[in-house]
């Protein structure tokens, strides 16, 4: 069979409250995610072998079995029997430690690839549900729009199509230090603030609710993100560069999920240039800057 390819989308969260912590372990959200058309490349070239291979662009990235890549190609099999294997080729641009999705994103290409190299055993629903195994996060990017997504992750519902009309094709800036934020570490600063680290699931519900019954709101007022607080106080050059933007450009800015990644939504007459400049004048010449768009 001939190699088989896919698109790996990165993710932000305009909205993201935390309201509690579940009895396994978990936590329980509300969230607003939307996939952006900027991600990874991922192809795969089957074979009969039953061995997996995974070889990648990017020198940090582990491509032995902790990969989710090779995990969710072994948890396929595990669930369908398939006795395929194969190569995976990952062509990595989502910087890791981002809050951008990278991981679970590459894991469901990597079930998207093997379900067609198999000979699609499985629907896409199943393949969601195969893939909250993997990651909270993973079911989510079986939808090509905006969703809200809630509980540790797993429930997903896509936004009314109006609301999501105020979201798509929007341009932004997503920038990165050259530093990750550990996403265990940001659970466990929220778990010792608690419960004023939470937002409340009732108050969490009631400002999606009033974003989503307000036409003329646009998506800059819904943007709000748990994650911020510890991070922003543990990096107070977070807060500082974010400010920058604000008073120099006029920019509505965010961290997405338990960062380090931000992002910065972009008029049609920026002068991108001079944002990413400011950037990298801030956080330094390895900062990560990319222009894209909301799918």
């Amino acid at each position: 069979m001939q190699s088989i390819a896919a698109f790996a989308p990165a993710k932000i969260n305009l909205f993201l409250a935390v309201t509690g912590r579940r009895d396994d372990g978990y936590h329980n959200l509300v969230s607003v995610v939307a996939p952006l058309d900027f991600g990874d490349s991922l192809r795969f070239e089957p074979d009969a072998s039953g061995v997996w291979a995974l070889e990648c662009d990017a020198r940090d990235m582990p491509c032995d079995d902790s990969n989710l890549i090779i995990r969710a190609a072994r948890l396929f099999c595990a669930r369908t029997g398939w006795m395929g294997g194969g190569r995976f080729l990952l062509k990595k641009r989502i910087p890791m430690g981002a809050g951008l999705g990278g991981g679970s994103s590459d894991a469901v290409a990597a079930l998207r690839v093997v379900n067609v190299a198999a000979g699609r055993l499985l629907t896409d629903v199943h393949l969601a549900e195969l893939s909250a195994e993997i990651g909270s996060d993973c079911p989510l990017f079986f939808s090509s729009a905006p969703v809200v997504m809630r509980g540790r992750g797993e429930r997903i519902e896509r936004l009314p199509s109006e609301a999501a009309q105020r979201i798509s094709g929007r341009a932004l800036l997503v920038f990165k230090p050259p530093f990750g934020i550990s996403t265990p570490w940001a659970y466990r600063t929220l778990v010792a603030g608690a419960p004023a680290s939470y937002l409340q699931a009732e108050l969490a519900e009631a400002k999606l609710a009033r974003w989503m019954d307000a036409p003329d709101a646009p998506v800059e007022a819904l943007l709000f993100n748990s994650f911020e607080q510890p991070a922003f106080h543990k990096f107070p050059a977070f807060p500082a560069l974010l400010d920058e933007l604000h008073h120099r450009f006029g920019a509505t800015s965010l961290m997405s999920g338990s960062g380090s990644a931000c992002f910065a939504f972009v008029p049609p007459d920026a002068d991108v240039a001079a944002w990413s400049t400011a950037i990298r004048n801030a956080w330094g010449s390895g900062a990560f800057v990319q222009h894209v768009q909301i799918a």
